[in-house]
């Protein structure tokens, strides 16, 4: 096996709103609505969704922040070439949806295609408002 340092550090890009700045009750909707986003998407492709609160809960070494009330990845992605075998490492993508008991957190890695982070920017920030339009 050989190592390959390929990205030197990976930014997580993240945004914490408060319920009351959303109309979404859940992570589930929140999920929902990502997911008509990643299929209405030209390039995005959906692949899963992993519940990674009720994975560790359910590991008898699993141990979840208390603050935590659920925790969700949406898995997807925007791989739109293969340069080479070592893209693989890096794909597919998720956006985190995790639920704490006054708000919602949205995170995910920089991804190393620009206009793929700047639409999962956009659908992070579309979930602020759902009144207004898509995008």
């Amino acid at each position: 096996m050989q190592e390959h340092t390929r990205l030197e550090s990976i930014p997580v890009f993240s945004l914490e709103m408060e319920k009351g700045e959303t109309s979404y009750q859940d992570v589930d909707q929140i999920i929902a609505c990502l997911k008509a986003r990643i299929d209405a998407h030209e390039m995005a492709r959906f692949v899963a969704v992993f519940d990674h609160y009720q994975h560790t809960k359910g590991l008898e070494s699993g141990r979840i922040d208390p603050a935590i009330l659920d925790a969700k990845n949406i898995v997807f992605c925007f791989g739109i070439t293969l340069p080479d075998p070592q893209a693989m490492a890096y794909r597919p993508r998720s956006i985190g949806v995790v639920e704490l008991k006054q708000s919602f957190v949205i995170s995910f890695l920089e991804a190393p295609m620009p206009v793929a982070n700047v639409v999962m920017e956009q659908w992070a920030r579309s979930l602020h408002d759902t009144r207004k339009s898509v995008g």
